[in-house]
């Protein structure tokens, strides 16, 4: 099995803080003073704190997916990173303009980070919001999904051709094996599986919503994919999963709602006046009041139950799945979806 290698300092290009203490130099400080028996070592007089290295810890477990590093090898790596600070304060790089204007963009960052946290903690998403869009979204879904075969080809006089083998007597799934685009690959005789109509493009969802149990299109079906020919082999009710099930999932979506209200009043009080003429590409919301995080970007989201099946289509749980769109002030225009062989589900 391979291991994945988090790069430490060295060999990578991104610091992250590390060290507690000021050093033994006239440069000034705000960082809290450590005490010898809270810290992992001492560089030049200067302490590192057995914070820091829990801090490091907890990153490295974050981005290796639970990898643990020896732990000699992260205080190495703390003493490297303090070694490199010191040796930047005794040059005064701190003072450099591209510095200071590095670590005043930093702030900003750090400042819309912490409101947005600090909103949230002030507003915090009750079990009564959280019934309510469950009701709303989840449960009030009562919507049908479908199994379906199809075979795609590139025109329709192939497509015209397969349907008379069909009504030949042919085999659905052969003839997808032996034509289809898709099932040339997969050799899956052009199975679909489960999916509900909003996962495909409109044309081939309309044809298989209208069609029969057991009953395939007789006239081609057109997408920008291509031709098609479906069969409709079955169809159900969607069942939705519990509260319980899905409260994990609707936390943060509701959360992202109420920081957007949050923002959008700001803007609303704000005195704002655009000193910059503006191109019909750029908006002034987008110029003058960009969101502080991507939690607060203006969305249009929708909830969506998704089952996950094994690798037999047995149904082994359900999730609840929410699409979001960034919205913009632009004509609309229609995107071209996944390949409406293997559909794909609204996040």
């Amino acid at each position: 099995m391979k291991r994945k290698i988090i790069p430490l300092l060295i060999a990578s290009t991104a610091f992250i803080a590390g060290c507690d203490q000021p050093s033994n130099t006239n440069t000034v400080s705000s960082e809290a003073v450590v005490n010898k028996a809270d810290a992992v070592a001492v560089v030049n007089g200067h302490y590192i704190a057995k914070s820091t290295l829990e801090k490091l810890e907890k990153e490295i477990a974050e981005r290796s997916h639970g990898q643990v590093f020896p732990k000699e090898k992260l205080i190495e790596e703390l003493i490297q990173r303090e070694l490199l600070v010191q040796d930047a304060e005794q040059k005064h790089l701190e003072n450099s303009a591209e510095i200071l204007a590095q670590l005043e963009s930093a702030k900003k960052t750090l400042l819309t980070q912490a409101d947005v946290q600090d909103f949230i903690k002030a507003n915090p998403v009750t079990d009564a919001e959280l019934k309510a869009e469950y009701d709303s979204k989840v449960a009030g879904d009562n919507g049908i999904e479908y199994k379906a075969r199809h075979i795609l080809v590139k025109t329709e006089d192939e497509a015209k051709k397969i349907i008379a083998e069909l009504e030949k007597g042919g085999d659905f799934a052969k003839l997808a094996n032996k034509n289809s685009l898709d099932g040339k690959e997969a050799q899956n005789g052009g199975d679909l599986g489960w999916f509900a109509p909003g996962q495909m493009v409109a044309p081939f969802s309309e044809a298989v919503v209208k069609l029969e149990k057991g009953q395939y299109t007789h006239a081609p079906v057109k997408t920008q994919f291509g031709w098609h020919i479906i069969l409709r082999e079955d169809s159900k009710a969607q069942t939705p999963p519990p509260l319980e099930a899905v409260k994990e999932q609707l936390l943060p979506y509701l959360q992202r709602k109420k920081v957007q209200g949050f923002v959008e009043n700001l803007r609303k009080q704000a005195k704002v006046e655009i000193l910059v003429p503006l191109t019909d590409d750029v908006k002034p919301a987008a110029v003058s009041a960009p969101a502080p995080t991507a939690a607060a970007q203006p969305v249009a989201e929708e909830v969506l139950v998704e089952e996950v099946k094994d690798k037999d289509g047995k149904v082994i749980a359900e999730q609840v799945v929410i699409k979001e769109e960034v919205l913009e002030e632009k004509p609309a225009a229609t995107e071209a979806p996944a390949a409406v062989a293997t559909p794909e589900v609204k996040k």
